[in-house]
C-alpha cells in the first residue's frame, strides 16, 4: 500500500486540504456566475453528487458583484477563479470566498500582488497557485525550448517564491497540461521541491469517455504514488459527470471509498444471462447506500464465486437463473427475472445484520 506525501495543511472554509486530510473533490460551476440563481442551483447539484469545493469564474464587476450572496447561501465553500484583474481578487475575499485562484505572475506585478496575498492573510483566505501548460512565460520557453516539467515547476516555484515574499504560505499549488506524461512528472518533480498541498487534474482532458480516460490515468498515477490533495476531473461534459468520475478515480486507487462498488465481469461465450442490464441495475439501486460495500455481478457459475470472493454480496449467473452469494459462499438459487429484486431483499438483510454487529 503506498503512503501519501505529508504535506502542509491549508484550511478553505471547514474543508481541510494536505495534512493527511482525505483529498477533496472538486468541481467548477459552468453558469455564468452573475446568474446567481442558476450558479447556486448548479453548485447545490454538485453538493448532492459529491463535490466538496467549487470553484466559479469571476471574469468581470458583474461576476464579482454576484460572490456575497453566492457565498452566503452556497452549501459547499467557494473558489474564486482571477485572471488579470487584481481588483477582482480583492472584491472576491471582500465577498468571503474560502480560497482564490490565481496566478500571480498576470496579476499586475508585485505590488498589486502584494494587496491581494495581504488582504487573503487579513481574511484567512487560501490561495491556490495554478500554473498552465498553455500559459507559461515566455522567458521560460527560450529557456526549455518547449514546455517541459522542469518549465512547468519553474514557474511555481517562482510564483511561490513572490507571495512568500509576502509572508503568506496558505498555498495550494497545481501544474495542469493535457499531456498525461507532462502532467504526471511535473508534480512528480514539485513534490521533491516544496511541502505545499498539490491540486490534480488534466486540462483540457476531452469528452466525457476521452476525458475520463486521460484523467483517470494522470489522476490516478500520482494519487498512487501517494501525491494529490485535492483533484478536479475536467470534462467536456456536466460537471456532475466530473464528480462522478473523481469518486470513481478515488476509489480504484484506494484513496477514498463512496459507498457500494459494483465489480462486473466482461462477459464471454459462457454467459447466459443480460449481465450487463443487471449489473446496470444494480449500480442504480444501490446509489442511495453509504456503506463501503463491495458488490460483484459475475456472468457464470463456474468462476463467479470464487473470483469474486473478497466481494460482500454477489451474484453468478446461470442459464436463465443466477446464484446468490455472501463472501463466496453461494446463498441460493434465483430465476433471472427475479434476481435483483432478490439480491437487493438480501443486501437490505445483509445491512441491517452489519448495522446490529456495529459496536
Amino acid at each position: 500500500m503506498f503512503t501519501r506525501k505529508e504535506t502542509r495543511k491549508v484550511q478553505v472554509g471547514n474543508l481541510t486540504i494536505g495534512g493527511g486530510a482525505p483529498v477533496v473533490i472538486q468541481s467548477m460551476t459552468n453558469t455564468q456566475t452573475a446568474k446567481i440563481k442558476d450558479t447556486l442551483a448548479q453548485i447545490k447539484a454538485l453538493k448532492e453528487a459529491g463535490c466538496e469545493l467549487v470553484r466559479v469564474a469571476v471574469p468581470d464587476e458583474q461576476a464579482a458583484s454576484a460572490l456575497p450572496e453566492i457565498v452566503a447561501q452556497s452549501p459547499l465553500p467557494i473558489v474564486a477563479d482571477i485572471h488579470f484583474n487584481y481588483r477582482l481578487a480583492l472584491a472576491a475575499l471582500d465577498a468571503g470566498v474560502a480560497k482564490l485562484r490565481i496566478n500571480p505572475g498576470n496579476i499586475g506585478g508585485q505590488d498589486r500582488l502584494t494587496q491581494v496575498v495581504d488582504k487573503a492573510g487579513e481574511k484567512n483566505v487560501a490561495l491556490r497557485i495554478g500554473v498552465n501548460a498553455g500559459s507559461l512565460e515566455k522567458r521560460l520557453l527560450e529557456k526549455y525550448g518547449e514546455v517541459t516539467a522542469e518549465a512547468l515547476v519553474e514557474s511555481a516555484l517562482d510564483h511561490i517564491r513572490m507571495v512568500e515574499a509576502c509572508g503568506f504560505n496558505q498555498i495550494v499549488v497545481s501544474l495542469k497540461a493535457s499531456s498525461v506524461p507532462l502532467m504526471v512528472a511535473a508534480h512528480r518533480l514539485l513534490a521533491e521541491t516544496v511541502n505545499y498541498p498539490q491540486h490534480l487534474g488534466v486540462t483540457e482532458a476531452g469528452s466525457f469517455f476521452s476525458g475520463t480516460v486521460h484523467s483517470a490515468v494522470g489522476i490516478g498515477a500520482l494519487l498512487l504514488d501517494g501525491l494529490g490533495d485535492t483533484i478536479r476531473v475536467s470534462l467536456t461534459a456536466s460537471p456532475l459527470e466530473e464528480v462522478r468520475v473523481a469518486k470513481e478515480i478515488l476509489t480504484a486507487t484506494g484513496v477514498r471509498r463512496f459507498g457500494p462498488r459494483v465489480i462486473s465481469c466482461p462477459t464471454c461465450g459462457r454467459t447466459q444471462i443480460y449481465l450487463s442490464a443487471i449489473a446496470q441495475e444494480i449500480e442504480e439501486c444501490v446509489k442511495g447506500i453509504d456503506k463501503p460495500l463491495t458488490l460483484a455481478v459475475m456472468g457464470c457459475g463456474v468462476n463467479g464465486p470464487g473470483e469474486a470472493r473478497e466481494a460482500d454480496l454477489g451474484i453468478a449467473g446461470g442459464k436463465k437463473e443466477g446464484l446468490i452469494f455472501c463472501r463466496g459462499k453461494i446463498i441460493k438459487k434465483v430465476p433471472q427475472d427475479k434476481l435483483v429484486d432478490e439480491f437487493m431483499e438480501v443486501l437490505q438483510q445483509y445491512l441491517q445484520n452489519e448495522a446490529k454487529n456495529e459496536p
